[in-house]
């Protein structure tokens, strides 16, 4: 198992926090659509989504953890149902 990499998603989201809401989902339609499939990419993404949730929950900005926190469940029951076999196994291990 690697060590966490955000595949660049950290970066991403920091940028789209300072634009706002509608970026921030822009940014996660973006980033599901195209990585969707490959479970390395998207367990990154997860991850990255849940640090981005509590990052904004320890600042005390409630509105953007809440928006994150949607995101992230999104993400993840998505993550939970469709990877199979191995890649579940992946999966599950990385975001453990």
């Amino acid at each position: 198992m690697p060590d966490f990499d955000y595949k660049g998603f950290m970066q991403d989201f920091a940028i789209a926090d300072r634009f706002g809401e509608a970026a921030v989902r822009e940014t996660y339609s973006r980033a599901f659509k195209e990585w969707k499939e490959n479970v390395e990419y998207y367990a990154s993404l997860v991850m990255t989504l849940n640090h981005r949730l509590w990052a904004w929950y320890d600042r005390g900005n409630d509105r953007m953890a809440r928006l994150y926190d949607e995101l992230w469940k999104k993400a993840d029951e998505y993550g939970c149902e469709h990877f199979k076999g191995e890649d579940a196994e992946y999966y599950f291990r990385f975001l453990d």
